[in-house]
């Protein structure tokens, strides 16, 4: 069916958003303030959900990051009324019960107080307070390390709490001299006594090791075990607990490597290399090897220093993308805008050449090029979009070599990711791990495509995405021991 330029125009707006709900995240970038990010996240979410609401809610389905995904959460339960008919408020309290249970719970919480501040109390609201909360496998340990925000979300929602211990634990405190359930009991007996420290979770026990004046190091050494896997990352370099990289995801592998002096990297050069090896080989699943001959564009200009908040984040997603692409391709050949040929030791320095670099990768002739950039092109300012427009429009008409660009910076005042040229689909990127999927979606963005394609996608999205999560959700109940996962 033909569509309309209207069609087309809503495929845009779509998409954009998707770009922006992949990026952004309201915090500062390299280039603008965390206040324009958050003004300008919050028009396009106001936008979308106003006018192509069923997509706005679909989008929790996609590979948005966390930040954004709350956000969506939050607009559709205060405008729970505009949700239309039965059928369309039952598609979300489906999409929103699946992505809750994939955040955060810190997150989550954090969403419920700030419910609770809007005085958003609905009746889908107070059901999603309540399904989460039963859901979760101990309020015990809820009560312990989510204090404040399991009381105030039991309090807004007026729920019954599961357990007459976590009531009085949370809201009459010296009820009881002590708990039958362990967590609690360690609480309280961690007032008073140093040996109770170990049995609480790392967050919690840090303000009461302070308390009782432990060192650093015997504390650390002794929380050790009860310590999760992003716990070890940040202690690494004040205390004794290892990082496990054999498990770390990509991009947060990338991170750590690049907080790294260059000296450190170099001698730990066979590990870490080989744990980005094996985290590009998950990510790739079964698409590894099957990309044939890619090029890949990867921007360590000064600007994928990022900023205060997201420190080398640009930096670190095309460190991954550079691996990851490795494990995709048979034949792969990387090129970085500061000529550097050593993707180990890269470090965010000089200018954008990004347009000179295109040149060298379209001389080979892949299959695929890949660009990694902010779209800041410098070096000549420019050069990087007429290099593409007359390869697309004149050397390669027949679109032999596929060309996407993945820019992992949202730019604020042009509320997408900034692009090289009409003619190359561009698709924001947060996790280099996501990029396979992100190259699917970026066909959507050539401008060919309209509403139509891209709610099929979607529909199709929504599917494999609450199928995956009633499988994850059942088996978590089943394998789940007391305190994972938090």
């Amino acid at each position: 069916m033909a569509e309309t330029f209207s069609d087309l125009i809503a495929a845009e707006d779509v998409l954009l958003f998707v770009n922006a709900a992949v990026t952004a995240t309201g915090q500062r970038e390299f280039r603008s303030g965390s206040h324009e990010q958050r003004l300008s996240l919050s028009f396009l979410h106001a936008y979308v959900r106003v006018n192509y609401r069923p997509v706005y809610a679909a989008a929790l389905a996609l590979d948005i990051n966390d930040h954004n995904a709350a956000l969506i959460i939050e607009q559709l339960l205060r405008t729970a009324a505009d949700a239309g008919g039965p059928e369309q408020k039952r598609a979300e309290g489906r999409l929103i019960a699946a992505r809750l249970a994939t955040l955060p719970p810190q997150r989550v919480y954090r969403l419920f107080r700030a419910l609770r501040a809007a005085k958003v109390n609905n009746r889908r609201t107070r059901a999603v307070l309540r399904d989460w909360l039963a859901a979760r496998p101990d309020p015990a340990y809820d009560a312990v390390k989510y204090r404040s925000g399991l009381k105030s979300a039991a309090r807004h929602a007026h729920l019954a709490l599961p357990h007459d211990e976590v009531g009085d634990f949370l809201f009459a405190p010296k009820r009881r001299v002590r708990y039958d359930d362990a967590f609690l009991d360690a609480h309280r007996r961690a007032h008073h006594e140093q040996s109770a420290v170990y049995e609480l979770p790392f967050t919690v026990a840090e303000g009461f090791a302070a308390r009782h004046g432990i060192p650093r190091q015997v504390f650390l050494e002794r929380i050790a075990p009860r310590m999760t896997r992003l716990e070890r990352l940040r202690t690494r370099r004040t205390g004794p607990a290892a990082a496990d990289l054999s498990v770390m995801p990509l991009t947060r592998l990338a991170l750590y490597a690049l907080s790294l002096r260059a000296e450190e990297r170099v001698a730990r050069r066979a590990e870490l290399t080989g744990a980005l090896r094996a985290a590009a080989r998950r990510a790739a699943g079964p698409y590894a090897g099957t990309w044939g001959r890619v090029a890949a564009v990867l921007d360590d200009s000064y600007s994928s220093s990022g900023s205060g908040e997201k420190r080398r984040r640009p930096l670190a997603v095309a460190l991954g993308c550079h691996f990851l692409l490795e494990a995709l391709a048979t034949t792969y050949t990387p090129l970085w805008t500061s000529g550097g040929t050593d993707a180990l030791l890269v470090r965010p320095w000089g200018p954008t050449p990004l347009g000179t670099r295109i040149l060298d990768a379209l001389e080979a002739v892949p299959e695929r090029l890949v660009i990694v950039s902010d779209g800041w092109d410098n070096a000549p300012p420019g050069l990087a979009g007429e290099v593409l427009r007359v390869w697309r429009t004149r050397l390669d008409a027949e679109r032999r070599t596929s060309v996407v660009h993945v820019n992992p910076v949202y730019d604020a005042e042009g509320f997408d990711v900034r692009r090289l040229a009409p003619s190359v689909p561009t698709a924001g990127i947060r996790d280099a791990e996501d990029l396979p999927a992100l190259v699917e979606i970026a066909q959507f963005a050539e401008g060919r495509t309209g509403l139509s394609d891209l709610q099929a996608y979607l529909d199709r999205r929504v599917e494999l995405f609450l199928r995956d999560t009633r499988r994850t959700n059942g088996a978590a109940r089943t394998n789940r021991t007391k305190g994972a996962g938090a």
